[in-house]
């Protein structure tokens, strides 16, 4: 008789365990979490420094866990030495995902200094605001990302820039990494406690300005062991098949950006433990994550649903050999039904899987997997019991079983604050709980479903797409009026960006025009692929807010 989720759960946490749960005060409040959580993240790297074996293919390269431990030690020691970092201080990284970004990472966390990923599809504009915001001292950076920085160096005189694989003549004064790198210099020490920062990630508000999401070693390790710990309920649920007796050598393919919370925390730091390999391409194309799904004997492909759609749909599909996986999903959207039901049929081994977190929450949340997921397709799954949810009504009352309302979460994986948004922080963070900004349910058996999102924001392939940022663009344009920004259905992406635009009177504009003067303003994926233009107002309620669900319903009917 297959065993529950609540006993898995018990056996896995229960007293004398890995996993073992005691309540513990964290910034006062009194908070579930795990008695073997490390110190700090360098007890994590000092965990991987006893591997010997490969731990990135990147391409046509492989590196060993020791050439990126070796790499990480030079460049702690320089930004300490060389560039005076302390404890505290906050370093930057913008670009791809390369093996030196994991390097960078790593040594700037290892020396007590916060990191900064800033999303590589940013601007100019949005990249320099978080420079500024974050008071960066040095910024890691590729040559796309230096392109995109042409006022920085002269804005700043404190700020470094760093180049990563940069072009050998670069036209400003950019500092290359193999100039900084001493041939014997190794990490240095530096006494680090739990509740140091170790991290802010910037995710866009209801404004359209990015909020910096700062988080300590103790929450990022915690969401680290819950993860660890959910693998271990779900194999104990449902344990893996294993011809030939021995453990199964996991390897994940990296095809979400490391700036993501979910490429950041459960894919690279998760694998800097247990013998993973990380798997990692310069950019996404289908075909070539099935190449290498079967040549590096992939066992866990994580991204978006986009991406779990694009397998399936690849060309090259059908013969690659794919029975190596062993779960296909991840997160950043919802994953519709039809999709989870494609993934299960059509992987050999590989089950579906799907987790429900926020870079609030360091990308820990309820899961679901295999049959679980199979048999309760539109549910985001249930958690650890280190992580609560409740569900309230909008003055904070918590609502029971089956109620509709916004979900808040309790746990040691939160986040402490927003970086300088003192009222942002107080607004989202009550009395330990974070408030999601998504509208849900819990069932009588602890099932999370999520309906709908408070925020005001399209979900496009797992990017936070805000209106407010897009609009304040579009009012740019000499000829616009109005506009109302909105999102529509797609099977692919789940959500797209759409518009509403009202042209001036006597003015015209085409839509190849709007995309044109959008382009690098904002990110290219923020940009509108599904506008309406109109001469007349549009529609507004008693109070003056725009109708946008009367726009997304009448876009809808257009498609």
């Amino acid at each position: 008789m297959p065993i529950s989720f609540e006993e898995a759960s018990s056996q896995v946490c229960a007293p004398g365990t890995l996993f073992e749960i005691v309540e513990t005060e964290i910034r006062g409040i009194l908070t579930k979490s795990f008695v073997g959580t490390p110190p700090n993240i360098c007890s994590l790297y000092q965990m991987a420094s006893q591997r010997n074996d490969e731990f990135i293919i990147y391409e046509d390269e492989r590196w060993t866990m020791p050439e990126l431990l070796n790499l990480a030690g030079k460049i702690g020691n320089a930004l300490l030495n060389k560039f005076g970092v302390a404890k505290g201080d906050r370093v930057a990284i913008a670009m791809r995902n390369y093996p030196e970004w994991i390097a960078a990472f790593t040594a700037i966390t290892s020396i007590g200094a916060i990191a900064v990923p800033l999303n590589a599809w940013w601007q100019s504009e949005e990249l320099s605001f978080a420079l500024k915001d974050s008071g960066s001292k040095i910024v890691f950076a590729d040559n796309e990302r230096i392109e995109h920085l042409p006022e920085l160096s002269g804005e700043s005189e404190d700020l470094k820039i760093i180049g990563i694989r940069t072009d050998a003549n670069q036209k400003r004064n950019i500092i290359s990494i193999e100039d900084i790198l001493e041939p014997d210099a190794t990490m240095p020490e530096v006494s680090i406690s739990p509740d140091d920062n170790l991290t802010i990630l910037y995710t866009s508000g209801t404004t359209g300005t990015p909020k910096g999401a700062v988080s300590t070693h103790r929450a990022i390790l915690s969401a680290l062991l819950a993860f660890s710990a959910r693998a271990q309920i779900a194999e104990v649920m449902e344990p893996t098949e294993r011809s030939d007796g021995k453990p199964l050598q996991t390897s994940f393919m990296l095809c979400v950006p490391l700036f993501h919370v979910t490429g950041l925390i459960p894919i690279m730091l998760g694998s800097f433990v247990g013998g993973s390999k990380l798997v990692m391409t310069h950019k996404w194309k289908p075909d070539r994550a099935l190449e290498l799904i079967e040549k590096e004997k992939v066992t866990h492909f994580i991204g978006v649903p986009t991406m779990s759609w694009d397998l399936l749909e690849a060309p090259m599909f059908e013969q690659r050999d794919t029975s190596s996986l062993r779960s296909v999903g991840g997160g950043g959207a919802p994953m519709p039904p039809e999709l989870v039901k494609r993934i299960d049929e059509n992987f050999k081994k590989g089950r579906p899987g799907l987790g429900y977190g926020m870079t609030e929450t360091n990308a820990y949340g309820p899961q679901n997997t295999g049959q679980e997921f199979v048999d309760h397709p539109t549910s985001t799954g249930r958690p650890v019991p280190i992580m609560q949810l409740r569900v309230t009504d909008p003055d904070g009352n918590v609502l029971g079983p089956g109620e509709t309302g916004e979900l808040w979460f309790n746990g040691p994986t939160l986040i402490t604050e927003y970086w300088n948004r003192p009222e942002a922080s107080a607004e989202t963070i009550v009395d330990g709980w974070l408030k999601s900004g998504d509208i849900g349910r819990i069932d009588e058996d602890g099932r999370i479903y999520v309906s709908d999102r408070v925020k005001d924001m399209v979900l496009r392939g797992g990017e936070n797409i805000y209106c407010a940022e897009v609009e304040a663009a579009i009012y740019e344009i000499q000829s616009v009026y109005e506009c109302s920004v909105y999102g529509v259905p797609d099977e692919r992406l789940g959500e797209r960006v759409a518009c509403h635009i009202m042209v001036k009177s006597g003015m015209k504009i085409n839509k190849l025009e709007i995309v044109e003067f959008l382009q690098g303003k904002i990110a290219s994926f923020k940009i509108p692929e599904t506008i309406t233009i109109v001469d007349i107002p549009l529609p507004r309620n008693a109070s003056g807010k725009i109708l946008k669900r009367e726009l997304r319903e009448e876009a809808i009917e257009g498609l």
